[in-house]
């Protein structure tokens, strides 16, 4: 059986769901796993882990389910040999956080497992007091655009403004640190729950940080 992540949206109203499934389950597929990323304004962003007898049918499994009314699909990804357990994967992340014995040791975590557990292309650490880049991983932008990006987005929120707006590119501040996380993916906007999550893993980092002086 393959599995696949499949990110819809849909009416937040009784029902909408269980027509999803229903779609699926007329290509054979098998619901396994769903998380709800959002709600608000009348709709859902929910992420579906779906197993399919065969590969070939994703496209039909698309269209099935695009035709539930007001449903549509944002994302399918196929899930690799480890499958997609982004709570345990957020566990293991914080366990090596923890064990790190240096603040090296601690940005090389980040680099090389944080993204894992927040679903994400990359991640990267910068010092915003000093304007360089700490730590990134590969595919990150340059040092000078993830820069700007936290300049601009930390002078939003310092006015008064918003950094919730759907956006494929989400930060976090690093409490006590003068540090911000960065994370990215490829035209896939992060979620309320997804950015509690990142929040959730801040000030893990945090924390250590502050404490491999």
């Amino acid at each position: 059986m393959d599995s696949y992540v499949i990110r819809v949206w849909l009416p937040d109203r009784p029902g909408a769901l269980g027509a999803v499934a229903s779609r699926i389950g007329a290509v054979k597929g098998d619901v396994v796993g769903i998380e709800i990323l959002e709600t608000g304004e009348g709709q859902a962003v929910d992420e579906l882990v779906v197993q399919l007898p065969q590969s070939t049918l994703v496209d039909l499994l698309v269209s099935e389910i695009r035709q539930v009314d007001g449903v549509e699909v944002e994302e399918v990804r196929p899930v690799g040999p480890d499958g997609h357990d982004p709570r345990r994967d957020t566990l293991v992340t914080a366990a090596r956080l923890v064990e790190a014995t240096s603040r090296d040791h601690l940005l090389q975590v980040v680099r090389d497992h944080a993204h894992r557990s927040l679903a994400a292309a990359w991640v990267a650490v910068l010092d915003a007091d000093a304007g360089t880049t700490l730590v990134a991983g590969d595919g990150a932008p340059s040092d000078p655009w993830l820069q700007a990006f936290v300049h601009g987005a930390s002078s939003a929120v310092s006015l008064g403004g918003s950094d919730t707006s759907p956006s494929d590119v989400t930060w976090v501040g690093l409490e006590g640190c003068g540090l911000a996380l960065v994370a990215g993916r490829d035209r896939i906007a992060w979620r309320d729950r997804e950015r509690r999550q990142i929040e959730a893993l801040a000030d893990i980092i945090a924390l250590r940080w502050l404490a491999l002086v």
